[in-house]
């Protein structure tokens, strides 16, 4: 008896949208007040909802390709998007913005290749992981390799320099090695060195260094160093349980810089208040737990580690982001997930839910049970 589709898939993905489309919603109403300080406010408008056009189609697109078919091209997307780390560093191609390179002109946009390099490490990922299954035991095999296939993305990002994707690119890679039975030991103790690393990496660099300084004494650096913590905690603080109201928050009139990408969070507090800032946690956390709930029917290990790489590149983003605007973190600069304005991170975030759609879609159609005759 052939088996029927899976009706709890189905009210996964619908969960999965709807969350999603709330993001988007909020994000779209709010961006509306956090660019009413800037001259060109319908622009800023005008650009995101081209960008959401675009990455409905491009959502569609990974919720309707062949996964076995992109498995097979894993090693040349890796490719195409490590050449594209190293062009934004070359000096006239990559766009230099804020004293960090990270963006390439096109004209028509400016794309930033470190956020399409995430769905690239993912692939690569999940095909490496995969492909070598009954080895991940093994010290070459199971760690070196996979830390080769991380590193290589990383130390091009790094450079940039973006310290805040490098540490996501870097969690998830490390995340989909545990899900896949890495050697526990040699995993900690190798991510406990990058940990150090990273934090060498960060002492010797003034700008870094001055934001954790900073950040460790936000009273007395309110004025320069934790400028912008400050005055997101101070939006927090007005907007209260209820929100000041759309428009009538303070925060964006030049009060709080980039207002409407990295800290568009705290006039999201500020405006709607604490009601909306948990509807927003809350729609990232429908996001992890309908992915997660969905990855036990997975049929295959590509699959399972596609959708489980994709999950967590939204939510860490999103935590990353999350404890940057409330201070829990230094500040970064890390955009929130389908909120934020820009191109770049919304469609890659939008390929990200086309992938674990269509992990569902793979797994609720019904088994294909192969009979065997014997004599």
């Amino acid at each position: 008896m052939p088996r029927e589709r899976d009706n709890g898939l189905l009210l996964a993905s619908v969960a999965l949208i709807l969350a999603v489309m709330v993001l988007c919603g909020i994000g779209l109403v709010i961006l509306n007040s956090a660019g009413a300080g800037k001259s060109e406010l319908h622009s800023i408008i005008f650009q995101q909802l081209k960008f959401m056009c675009v990455a409905v189609v491009a959502l569609f697109a990974a919720a309707f390709i062949n996964l076995q078919k992109l498995k097979e091209f894993a090693f040349p997307i890796a490719v195409i998007a490590l050449i594209a780390l190293a062009l934004v560093l070359i000096p006239g191609v990559g766009k230099e913005v804020n004293g960090s390179r990270r963006w390439i002109d096109l004209g028509i946009a400016a794309v930033q290749p470190s956020d399409f390099a995430k769905i690239a490490l993912v692939v690569a990922m999940s095909a490496f992981l995969h492909e070598n299954q009954r080895h991940v035991e093994d010290f070459f095999t199971g760690i070196f390799k996979p830390f080769v296939i991380i590193g290589l993305f990383c130390s091009l990002i790094i450079f940039e320099p973006d310290f805040g994707t490098t540490a996501l690119c870097g969690m998830v890679g490390v995340c989909m090695m545990f899900l896949a039975g890495c050697n526990k030991k040699i995993l900690f103790g190798i991510l406990s060195a990058a940990i150090a690393a990273g934090s060498i990496l960060v002492y010797f660099n003034p700008v870094r260094r001055e934001r954790v300084l900073a950040f460790l004494d936000i009273e007395n650096t309110k004025l320069e160093g934790s400028y912008q913590l400050y005055q997101a905690i101070l939006g927090f603080g007005v907007g209260g349980v209820d929100g000041a109201g759309i428009g009538r928050g303070r925060q964006q009139l030049s009060f709080l810089p980039e207002a409407h990408t990295d800290f568009i969070f705290a006039i999201v507090g500020e405006e709607l208040g604490m009601v909306f800032t948990v509807i927003v946690v809350l729609m990232f956390a429908v996001v992890f737990f309908a992915t997660v709930w969905s990855l036990r029917r997975a049929q295959n290990k590509f699959e399972f580690f596609m959708a489980s790489g994709a999950v967590f590149m939204i939510v860490f983003q999103a935590i990353f982001n999350l404890c940057v605007v409330t201070g829990l973190m230094p500040t970064k600069g890390i955009s929130l997930p389908f909120i934020s304005y820009g191109g770049s991170n919304l469609v890659a975030m939008s390929v990200f839910v086309g992938i674990i759609l269509n992990c569902m879609r793979s797994w609720s159609r019904p088994a294909k049970i192969r009979v065997v005759e014997y004599e």
